[in-house]
Parts: C-alpha cells; structure tokens; sequence
C-alpha cells in the first residue's frame, strides 16, 4: 500500500503527564501558592490539583485547566511541557 505522504514515525515514550505535574508544581511553589489557592483561583477543586501533582494519582487536563493553571501561575503553557535537564 503505497502511502500518499511521507510518513514519520514519531517517539511518544515521555510522560507527558509527570513532566506537566512536576511543572505544575515547581511553578505553584515559585509562586508561594497552596494547592488549596491554586484550586480556588483555577476554579478547580482541591482535590483536582492535589491528583495533578500526585504521583499516583496523576490525572490528565483539558486544554482549558492548562490554560487555567498557566495563567494563575504566570507562565507560558509551554513552559509546563517542558522537561527538566
């Protein structure tokens, strides 16, 4: 079968998921936040931002918690992707 483009493959093995975690972290920290403000100023629950930065219960986030978090972090929301050297 002959591919109409050209066809990358593409390496998906990072977790995305605990390197946004860590972020979300480092960043609410920086900032001198709890979780319990972070949840507050996002309009999120408590234990909503305590299972994104958990590591066990890690939990996925829609574009608009990103964008949330970003904002009330002031950070890009790149910055959140971003992995530690």
């Amino acid at each position: 079968m002959k591919v109409p483009y050209n066809y990358k493959e593409y390496n998906f093995d990072k977790d995305i998921k605990k390197i946004i975690s860590k972020n979300i972290r480092k960043y609410r920290k920086m900032r001198g936040l709890t979780q319990e403000q972070l949840a507050l100023y996002t309009d999120r629950s408590f234990e909503f931002i305590r299972r994104i930065e958990s590591e066990k219960g890690r939990k996925g986030l829609s574009v608009e918690t990103l964008w949330r978090v970003a904002t009330v972090l002031e950070v890009s929301i790149d910055d959140l992707f971003k992995e530690e050297d």
